[in-house]
């Protein structure tokens, strides 16, 4: 099987940038154990902590509420599910909701803030709200469902929004995600070395051997002449001690 394939005219073969990998694996290694300890002081230390709160509201479209629910009923209420969870974040529940609480946020920031999410085959909706603040994200929480459900009986002309769950206090933190974070920057790290390993080995067009001799400019090595490590080092002593009888001599 051949292992090897062309890039731009540059003949690439796996399994030299597989050595390769596993030559400088320690660099590798390094690198990504550097972005790792990166990512948890910036999570630890720089990033403001976050807090969720979720509260519950329960939606029910009746085509007439002096009767029982129906299955129709039903079947209406799941369809408009979508329809609920975007009258929740929509501006005149924000922005009421901002000037209640006295806010300084705007539409878009207290948007992305909010999250609604419907269990699988039910017609509840849970909002669950992230801020900084683990007692303010309550009161949040709170406000939005409420100011939500008084929009969507008024546009959907439904009767009422039960509720189903108030708005918890937060325990602990939800974000930042320290591992997950470490996670994603040791694969960063290791991926952005990898490539430069890889992009150097594959710019260096110097050649390094007699094998790299015949592979890249097919010619034919007739000997080679070994060079001794000592004889550069008497060559270097002997020019330096040259030199220093020249000056002395000045």
């Amino acid at each position: 099987m051949d292992e090897s394939m062309a890039v731009e005219g540059y003949e690439l073969n796996l399994g030299e940038i597989i050595h390769l990998i596993f030559r400088r694996l320690w660099i590798i290694l390094l690198v990504g154990a550097f972005f790792a300890t990166g990512a948890y002081g910036i999570s630890e230390y720089l990033l403001t902590p976050t807090y969720e709160s979720t509260t519950k509201i329960y939606v029910m479209n009746r085509q007439d509420s002096s009767s029982a629910i129906t299955y129709t009923d039903l079947q209406t209420g799941s369809q408009l599910t979508k329809d609920y969870m975007l009258l929740i974040t929509s501006r005149p529940v924000t922005e009421t909701v901002i000037e209640r609480l006295g806010l300084n946020l705007k539409h878009k920031d207290l948007v992305n803030m909010i999250t609604v999410t419907n269990p699988s085959n039910t017609r509840i909706l849970e909002i669950t709200v992230e801020y900084t603040d683990p007692m303010k994200v309550k009161e949040i929480a709170d406000a939005i469902r409420e100011e939500a459900s008084l929009h969507i009986s008024t546009v959907m002309n439904i009767e009422r929004v039960s509720l189903a769950e108030e708005a918890n206090y937060p325990e602990g933190p939800s974000g930042p995600n320290t591992l997950m974070n470490m996670i994603i920057a040791t694969i960063l790290g290791f991926m952005l070395t990898a490539g430069i390993i890889i992009l150097r080995f594959m710019m260096d067009d110097t050649i390094k051997s007699s094998e790299d001799i015949e592979k890249y400019l097919d010619l034919s090595v007739l000997g080679a002449i070994p060079m001794e490590k000592s004889l550069g080092t008497i060559a270097k002593k002997e020019r330096k001690r040259k030199k220093e009888i020249r000056y002395g001599k000045d």
